[in-house]
C-alpha cells in the first residue's frame, strides 16, 4: 500500500490513482533564462525518483514536465510573481539574443543536464508558448463564470471569489502587506492586492513586451487584446490539455505552495468545477554550506562545476539519494567527495560481481523490503541502505547481481554500466567520449571510438540495454 505525504492535507494518506494502476503526473519545470543550478537539478532528480517508483510498483505513469518561456516575472523573487520584468525578456537584453533563441539554448542546456543525470525523459514537455489558445480559452471560462474581470491593463483572476484560496499554503491574507499583488503594473482598477493576472496587456509595465499574441480580452489601451499570460494560468493550461481536468500528482519545489501552486488551484477548479489535484508533492531546499544558494556568494553552482572539479554527474545523484524528497539537504565539496568515493566503492564491487556466469533470481526477501521503502512515501534513503545491505550479504552472487538490476530500475545510478572499471586512463578517456557520443546520438563518433579502443588498447566494448560495458 502506497502512502503519501499530501501537502493539501498535511497528512500521509494511501494513494488511490483516478484509474486503476495509471497515473497522471505533473512536475513544474524550469524557466529557460538561465542554466539551472544544481538544487533545481535536485528538484528535477527527485521528481525522477518519485516517477521510477511508481512505474516500479506496477503503474502506467503519463509523466508531463513542462518548461516555461513566458510570462513568469522577477517578482517571484520578493512573492509577488506579478511584479518585475519578464524574465524570458531580461535574459534577451543580458545576451542580445531574441526570447525563442534563448529559449531553445537553454532548453538544451538542461536536456544535457538532465540526460548526464540520468533522468527519465518525460512522456510530454510542453513549452508554454505553444499553448497560448488553450490558455485563453481558460481565461474566458473564469470571466464568464465571475471569477475574472478586465480592466484596461491586465485580466485578473478574483481571489475572494474562491473561498479555498489559502487551503494549500495555510496563510492568512490579512497579514500580508498592503498593496502586495499590485506590482508593476500599478492598476488602479484592481479590485484587491490579493488578486493575480491572468493576461497582461501589451500596455504600462509591458509596453514593449517582446513576446506578445492578440487575444479575446478588451483593454482600452491596446487594440486586439495584444499582450501575454499570467505565469500561473500556463501550468493549468498545460496540465489540463494533456492530462485532464483532475490528476494524480502535480510536484514541484516548497517555494511554490503559497504563490504558483495556490493560485494554480484557484483558476484551474473554478474555470473546471472539479478538483484539479488529487496529491501535492513538494520537495524541500538545498542549501550550500548551510545556506541558502546565492549568486551573489558564488554558490549558485551549477553541473559544470562539478564536471570542471572532476566529478561524474552520477555522482551527484548518488548524493541526491542520501536525504527524504521531503527534508532539506545540505551540499557541500566534502559531502560531495565522500559521496563520490562511496559511489566509486559501489560500483567496484559490482563490476565484480559481474564476473559470475551463474543465472541469478531477484532476492525476494530484499526486493519486499524495497519495495516497503518506496511505499513509505518514497523513502529513497532506505532504499539505498538496503542496496548497500544487500551488497554486504551472503545470499549468492548472481542473485545479488539481479537484484541489483531490479533495484537500479529505480535509483537510476547505472551499476551495470561497466565503464569505470580501472584501466589505462587513456583508453578511460575514450570509453567516456565514447558514453557521451551515444548519449548525444554520434553513431558513427561512437563507432569510431569502439574500433580504436580495441586496435589501440585492446578493450572491447559490449553495447547493452542497460549502456555500454567493459567486456576485455
Amino acid at each position: 500500500m502506497l502512502k503519501v505525504y499530501n501537502t493539501l492535507t498535511k497528512n500521509l494518506e494511501e494513494f488511490k490513482p483516478i484509474k486503476e494502476k495509471k497515473v497522471s503526473f505533473y512536475h513544474c519545470g524550469p524557466t529557460v533564462y538561465w542554466v539551472q543550478h544544481i538544487g533545481n537539478m535536485r528538484g528535477m532528480t527527485l521528481a525522477d525518483l518519485i516517477r521510477r517508483s511508481l512505474v516500479y510498483l506496477g503503474n502506467d505513469v503519463t509523466f508531463v514536465r513542462n518548461y516555461t518561456d513566458v510570462g513568469h516575472l522577477t517578482g517571484d523573487n520578493i512573492g509577488d510573481a506579478d511584479s518585475g520584468e519578464d524574465r524570458m525578456e531580461k535574459a534577451s537584453k543580458r545576451e542580445n539574443l531574441d526570447p525563442q533563441t534563448i529559449a531553445k539554448k537553454y532548453i538544451d542546456s538542461f536536456e544535457a543536464h538532465t540526460s548526464a543525470l540520468n533522468i527519465l525523459e518525460p512522456d510530454h514537455k510542453p513549452v508554454a508558448s505553444n499553448y497560448i489558445e488553450q490558455m485563453q480559452e481558460l481565461i474566458k471560462k473564469l470571466i464568464k463564470e465571475g471569477f475574472a474581470y478586465e480592466t484596461d491593463k491586465a485580466v485578473y483572476f478574483e481571489v475572494s471569489k474562491f473561498p479555498k484560496y489559502t487551503e494549500l499554503s495555510g496563510q492568512v491574507l490579512e497579514k500580508n502587506r498592503v498593496g502586495e499583488g499590485k506590482g508593476d503594473v500599478n492598476d488602479t482598477d484592481k479590485r484587491s492586492p490579493h488578486d493575480f493576472a491572468l493576461w497582461f496587456f501589451k500596455t504600462g509595465a509591458h509596453k514593449n513586451a517582446l513576446q506578445y499574441w492578440p487575444s479575446p480580452f478588451t483593454s482600452n489601451e491596446v487594440e486586439n487584446g495584444e499582450g501575454i499570460p499570467g505565469w500561473h494560468i500556463e501550468c493549468s493550461a498545460m496540465a489540463g490539455e494533456l492530462l485532464g481536468k483532475t490528476i494524480d500528482f502535480h510536484m514541484g519545489g516548497v517555494e511554490h505552495i503559497s504563490i504558483h501552486h495556490t493560485n494554480e488551484i484557484a483558476q484551474s477548479e473554478s474555470a473546471n468545477g472539479v478538483k484539479f489535484v488529487n496529491y501535492w508533492l513538494h520537495n524541500e531546499h538545498l542549501l550550500i554550506d548551510g545556506k541558502k544558494m546565492s549568486k551573489s556568494e558564488g554558490t549558485a553552482y551549477i553541473l559544470d562545476d562539478l564536471i570542471d572539479k572532476g566529478f561524474d554527474p552520477i555522482v551527484l545523484r548518488y548524493f541526491f539519494l542520501n536525504a527524504h524528497y521531503r527534508s532539506k539537504q545540505n551540499f557541500t565539496w566534502e559531502a560531495l567527495q565522500g559521496a563520490n568515493l562511496s559511489y566509486k566503492r559501489l560500483k567496484k564491487q559490482v563490476n565484480q560481481l559481474q564476473n559470475t556466469k551463474e543465472k541469478g533470481e531477484i532476492a525476494q526477501l530484499y526486493k519486499e523490503r524495497f519495495v516497503q521503502a518506496l511505499e513509505n512515501d518514497f523513502n529513497i534513503p532506505e532504499a539505498l541502505a538496503l542496496l548497500w545491505e544487500l551488497i554486504k550479504s551472503e545470499i549468492k552472487d548472481a542473485d545479488k547481481l539481479e537484484t541489483i538490476k531490479d533495484f537500479d530500475r529505480v535509483l537510476g545510478l547505472n551499476l551495470l554500466d561497466n565503464t569505470k572499471v580501472e584501466i589505462n586512463p587513456e583508453a578511460q578517456e575514450l570509453i567516456e567520449k565514447r558514453q557521451l557520443a551515444r548519449k548525444l546520438g554520434n553513431w558513427t563518433e561512437s563507432d569510431e571510438l569502439r574500433d580504436r579502443l580495441k586496435e589501440e588498447f585492446a578493450v572491447v566494448i559490449e553495447d547493452t540495454p542497460e549502456g555500454q560495458r567493459v567486456v576485455s
